[in-house]
C-alpha cells in the first residue's frame, strides 16, 4: 500500500467497448485501492462502469459512438474508423491532460494518441493489450495481407493517413503497423496459453499477467442442479447471438444426452418460443453469470472470443469452440492447438457431430490438459502483478 506522499497520477485511455474496458477494470480498481489517482479517458456513455472502480472519467466524445454499425466486416473500413477515431481524439486527450499531466499513461491498443502524448511530454506510457501480441516474425507473416490491403485504394489511403498523422504530431515511430504492434512496454491481458508463437514473444517488452476478473458477486451466482452428472453451458457472448438455428441445433444434440445438464445462452435478440420444445435437461436464458458457471461445469461450447475463451482457460473447462468473426477463429486454432478444444463451424455442424464434439472431448485427454492449463493461468498474477509493474514504471519514470 502507498502512502500519500507516494501516490501518483495514472491516466487509463480506452475506447467505449467492453472488450476494450473490462479486461482493465479490475487493474484500475487495484491502482486506486493502492492510493494512486487515476483517472479514465473514454466516451461518457462509459461513464457508470469507469468511475465504480474509483477512477475519476475524463470524457471525451468518441466518434465510434456516431459511427457505431457503419463499417460492417470490412477490414479497411473499421480501421479507419479507429484512425478516424483516434485523430479526433487526440486534440481532446491532449485538452484534458495539458493542465494535469500524468505520471503514466496506460493505453488501450486502440489508444494510440496517449503513446503520441507520452513522448511529446516525456511521460512513460504502457500499452494494455486484451489481445494477443507481436511476435518475432510476425511482421513478415502478416506482410500478404497488408500488402493485400495496400493494394486497395481505400487501403492505401489509410496506411498513407496514418504515417501522415504520425509524422505531424512528431512520433518516431512513423510506420503504423509498427506503432501500434510495436510498444515500448506492454501488459498482456490474456492468458499467456491463448498467445500464438509464445516462445517468439519479447519478454523485456511484453508481459502477461493473465486474465484479471475481480469480484462478480453482484452478476448473482448459480447451482448445479441435483441429479446432473455433468454440465454443459453454451454461450456465444453478447455480440454475436442471433442464431436461433443453432441454438435449436444444440438442444436437438444435447436434450436427451444421458446425464447430461445444459445451460443456453441465447442473447437478446432470440426468444425461447423459437427454440421448440425444450426438454427438462436443458435451462435457457438470455443472459449468465458465465465465470460462475464454468466453475462448475464439465464443458464449454464458446465463440472463442477473447473474453470467453480465457475463462474458459480460467476455469479449466474443455471447450467446443465455434468461431464466427475477428479474431475469434485464431483463439479457436490455439485453443485446439494446446489440446483444451474442438473446433466447428457453426453454420454448418449438425446436431450429431455436435453431440460427438462433446463425448469425444470430455472422454479423452482435454479435461486433464486444461486442469492443467487452469493452474498456470491462475498463477500468471492478474491484477496484482499488473499493479506491481505499473508501479515500478510510474516510480521510475522509464518507458521499459
Amino acid at each position: 500500500m502507498n502512502t500519500a506522499t507516494e501516490a501518483k497520477h495514472i491516466a487509463v485511455v480506452s475506447i467505449p467497448f467492453h472488450g476494450h474496458v473490462n479486461p482493465s477494470l479490475e487493474i484500475v480498481r487495484t491502482l486506486v485501492q493502492r492510493g494512486h489517482r487515476v483517472t479514465y479517458a473514454n466516451d461518457p456513455s462509459f461513464a457508470e462502469l469507469i468511475t465504480s472502480t474509483g477512477a475519476t472519467l475524463r470524457p471525451y466524445a468518441s466518434t465510434l459512438i456516431k459511427n457505431a454499425g457503419t463499417t460492417g466486416d470490412d477490414p479497411i473500413d473499421q480501421l479507419t474508423a479507429f484512425l478516424d477515431d483516434a485523430i479526433a481524439m487526440l486534440p481532446q486527450l491532449r485538452d484534458l491532460y495539458d493542465d494535469d499531466r500524468p505520471d503514466l499513461f496506460l493505453y488501450d491498443i486502440a489508444g494510440a494518441p496517449a503513446r503520441l502524448l507520452g513522448e511529446q511530454w516525456g511521460i512513460p506510457a504502457i500499452q494494455l493489450s486484451p489481445t494477443f501480441v507481436a511476435w518475432d516474425g510476425y511482421e513478415e507473416e502478416m506482410a500478404p495481407f497488408i500488402e493485400q490491403m495496400r493494394a486497395d485504394p481505400r487501403g492505401a489511403a489509410y496506411y498513407r493517413r496514418f504515417t501522415e498523422w504520425l509524422t505531424a504530431n512528431g512520433s518516431s515511430v512513423t510506420d503504423s503497423t509498427a506503432f501500434q504492434g510495436r510498444p515500448e512496454r506492454c501488459l498482456a491481458l490474456i492468458p499467456r496459453a491463448l498467445q500464438p508463437n509464445a516462445d517468439r514473444v519479447d519478454d523485456e517488452v511484453y508481459q502477461f499477467v493473465g486474465p484479471v476478473f475481480g469480484d462478480r458477486s453482484h452478476q448473482g451466482g448459480w447451482t448445479r442442479p441435483a441429479g446432473a452428472e455433468k454440465v454443459l453451458l453454451v454461450s456465444l457472448g453478447s455480440a454475436f447471438t442471433d442464431h436461433p438455428d443453432f441454438y435449436r441445433r444444440c438442444v436437438e444434440a444435447f436434450g436427451d444426452l444421458p446425464g447430461w445438464h445444459t445451460v443456453l445462452q441465447i442473447g437478446k435478440h432470440v426468444s425461447p418460443d423459437q427454440l421448440g420444445a425444450i426438454p427438462d435437461s436443458v435451462e435457457v436464458h438470455d443472459w449468465v453469470p458465465q465465470l460462475a458457471i464454468l466453475d462448475q461445469a464439465d464443458a464449454f461450447l464458446t465463440h472463442a472470443g477473447m473474453g470467453g475463451s480465457s475463462e474458459g482457460l480460467w476455469a479449466g473447462t474443455p471447450m467446443i469452440a465455434a468461431p464466427q468473426a475477428a479474431d475469434q477463429f485464431a483463439n479457436a486454432q490455439q485453443l485446439a492447438a494446446i489440446g483444451v478444444a474442438e473446433v466447428v463451424d457453426a453454420a454448418t455442424v449438425g446436431a450429431e457431430d455436435l453431440r460427438g464434439a462433446l463425448l469425444r472431448l470430455t472422454s479423452g485427454p482435454a479435461a486433464a490438459e486444461a486442469a492443467k492449463i487452469k493452474a498456470i493461468v491462475r498463477a500468471e498474477g492478474g491484477a496484482r502483478r499488473a499493479a506491481d509493474a505499473i508501479e515500478q514504471a510510474a516510480f521510475a519514470g522509464i518507458r521499459k
